[in-house]
């Protein structure tokens, strides 16, 4: 089995370097919790390179405008439709922010108006590793008054001959999990766990 490596998708729009941490802290518990190989080091790859189809799992995220070049737009769609995943985080946790809006209508653009659409929470990516009755686990962010001050109770994605090809959350999980792992052992509860199911999803579905 090859490594995981997280790969982050860099875009020429908007800011796609957020959560500098985040991937770390989420290879640390792919280790923790599974027998997954992994590469220690994130990969950040160019929207417009090659490289992008060697990955199973990509990670896209920002708080400002999307808008793909016409190159970008291409290969976004044929590493989805060849049978990648991206998980795209909005870090505004803003149904009406910039990067949402913005994000959304590239999706339309790319994919069809209505391609992008919520996912029950009985489905698998809810219970492939940990199980997530009421799915998609609520952020801090949510709850801290800022974004739209709404707790998102689902998550969206573009399902691709019956299989998640981008899973797009509201919920800002790129900064809930930004921390350094080692500071983990203060939680309660590992809150990095839904990760796990992400990327168990996107290995396996």
């Amino acid at each position: 089995m090859k490594p995981f490596i997280f790969t982050r998708i860099q875009y020429t729009s908007g800011d796609w370097d957020t959560d500098q941490r985040m991937p770390v802290n989420l290879l640390h518990s792919i280790v923790e919790y599974t027998t997954i190989p992994i590469d220690q080091k994130e990969k950040v790859v160019q929207l417009t390179s090659p490289d992008l189809f060697k990955s199973p799992f990509c990670y896209l995220s920002g708080h400002k405008l999307v808008e793909f070049s016409s190159q970008e737009r291409d290969h976004f769609k044929r590493y989805v439709q060849n049978g990648g995943f991206v998980f795209v985080d909005d870090c505004n946790h803003d149904v009406d922010g910039l990067f949402a809006k913005s994000f959304e209508q590239e999706m339309a653009r790319t994919f069809g108006p209505k391609a992008l659409q919520k996912i029950p929470n009985n489905h698998p990516l809810y219970t492939c590793f940990f199980k997530f009755a009421d799915g998609p686990p609520t952020t801090s962010f949510e709850l801290n008054g800022w974004g739209d001050d709404l707790v998102h109770d689902y998550l969206k994605a573009i399902t691709i001959n019956g299989r998640i090809g981008v899973l797009y959350s509201n919920k800002d999980y790129g900064c809930e999990w930004d921390y350094d792992f080692r500071n983990k052992r203060f939680l309660a509860e590992d809150n990095t766990k839904f990760g796990i199911n992400i990327v168990t999803y996107a290995l396996t579905a």
